[in-house]
Order: structure tokens, then C-alpha cells, then sequence
């Protein structure tokens, strides 16, 4: 009777599995181990394009050589009107002050945009990826330079606070034909410092980097306003203001006749 059991027993042990639960396994294993390798490779790139990057410690000096360069007043944080930089950051990139350089919920939905619009419409990058681009990249982020592009902006978010990566990029971005730089604009525009200017005034630079030639309000006064209608309307949105307070401001002029002493 032992003998009997026993022998059940062993044959219980080596029966095999169902049909296919050999093969089930095998995929399992070979799809682990491809994922493993993806993760490997992905994270072997990262490392050497992190390595291989300028360590952007010199940012905020080659933003004021670029300013000077061309022209332009240097920004410091403190010199920015915080509506200036509200304007910007409901336009430009919304979740700058949340983001660490990179804004993965803007990437994702700046692709769902152009594959359902099939065209390469929205890029998704943030105020620092912008700014990078410039400095280091002469201002293009397309192949392989958008992985650059990237790891620079994560380096620059440890190096710098937002307060003066804003002061940077608003020192150094295109805001017309051969102008660059806000304090320029508001110079160009309104024949005022940035400090002396309101809602509307602001809310009107802070719509010129999308598109500075389109949008410059001595050219294309009418594509200027539009604009910054988009901009008050994007304000609203985030909260910084009111809808009153949108509309007083998109009831203004686009330009202002030179003032006594001028900029």
C-alpha cells in the first residue's frame, strides 16, 4: 500500500503543467528580460549624455554675455513686475513653479496634439528648456538635441531657482526683428521700464516670444491685441486675475507715444 501511494506520489510530482503554460513562462522570461535590457540601455544613455553636457554652472554669466551681446538690459530677479512674470508663465508654461525642468504632463499632451493633428505643432518645452536652447544649443532643439536639451534643463533647475532662470530668459528671448530681451520691448513699445508698465502693456510682451515679428504691435497691431487677449484669457484661467480685470486690460491701446525722459 506504500509502495502504492508512493509511486501516485512521484507520478503527481512529474506530471507536467497544462498545454502552454511552458510557453506562457518562456514569453514571460524573454519579455522580462527585454524590458530589463531597455531599462539598461536607456539608463547606460542617460548617464553618458549627463556626463557629456556642460554642467550649465556658467548659465546665468553666458545669459548676461548673450544680453550684452545683444543689446539688451539685464534682468534680475528682483527687476521682473510679478505680473510680468505670471503673463509669462500662464503663457509660456504653466507648471513652471511645479516642474523640475521638464514638464512630462505638457510633453504628453503637446504629442496626443500633433499625432491627432499630424503635424509637429506643439513642442511642450518649459521657460528653462527655452532658455538652454539658446545658450547652448544655438536655438535649436530637434534630434538629438532634444535629449541635450532635456538633461540641460534638469542640470539648470538644480543649479539656479526659478526666480532667476525667468530673469535670464526674459533678459535674453527674441521679442522682435533684432531685439531681444523685455526691457527692450517695453523700451520699443511703450517708451517705458518694465516697472512703469500695467496689466495690459505686460500681458502684451509676455504673447511676443510665441511669435515676435507676428505679433509686434507696430507692425501687426490687430494680431498684437488678438494675442493679448489669449494671454489676459490664460491669466484668468490660472487665477492670477480677474475676468473684470482681463477686460479693462484688453481695452487698452497696443502702443504708447514716447514719454518725456523715455526709458
Amino acid at each position: 500500500m506504500t509502495e502504492v501511494l508512493g509511486s501516485a506520489a512521484v507520478s503527481d510530482v512529474g506530471t507536467p503543467g497544462p498545454p502552454g503554460e511552458h510557453r506562457v513562462r518562456r514569453i514571460r522570461r524573454i519579455l522580462t528580460l527585454a524590458v530589463g535590457g531597455v531599462v539598461l540601455v536607456l539608463a547606460t544613455g542617460a548617464t553618458l549624455i549627463w556626463v557629456a553636457t556642460p554642467s550649465v554652472n556658467d548659465l546665468d554669466a553666458l545669459a548676461r554675455q548673450d544680453a550684452t551681446r545683444h543689446g539688451a538690459k539685464i534682468l534680475n530677479a528682483g527687476d521682473i513686475p510679478p505680473l510680468l512674470a505670471q503673463a509669462v508663465v500662464a503663457t509660456e508654461d504653466e507648471r513652471f513653479y511645479q516642474h523640475h525642468g521638464i514638464d512630462v504632463i505638457g510633453l504628453g499632451r503637446a504629442f496626443l496634439y500633433d499625432v491627432t493633428h499630424l503635424c509637429a505643432c506643439q513642442g511642450g518645452s518649459t521657460i528653462t528648456q527655452q532658455l538652454v536652447k539658446d545658450i547652448y544649443l544655438g536655438g535649436s532643439d530637434t534630434g538629438f538635441n532634444k535629449l541635450v536639451d532635456m538633461t540641460l534643463a534638469l542640470k539648470v533647475e538644480i543649479h539656479l531657482n526659478k526666480q532667476q532662470i525667468l530673469a535670464d530668459y526674459l533678459s535674453v528671448v527674441l521679442t522682435g526683428y533684432g531685439r531681444w530681451g523685455m526691457a527692450s520691448a517695453a523700451c520699443a513699445d511703450y517708451h517705458r521700464p518694465l516697472a512703469d508698465l500695467d496689466l495690459g502693456q505686460l500681458a502684451l510682451l509676455a504673447g511676443l516670444p510665441q511669435a515676435p515679428s507676428a505679433f509686434d504691435p507696430l507692425l501687426h497691431p490687430a494680431d498684437a491685441v488678438a494675442r493679448r487677449s489669449e494671454v489676459l484669457a490664460a491669466m484668468v484661467e490660472d487665477g492670477y486675475i480677474s475676468p473684470p480685470q482681463a477686460a479693462g486690460a484688453a481695452a487698452e491701446a497696443p502702443t504708447l507715444a514716447a514719454a518725456p525722459g523715455g526709458c
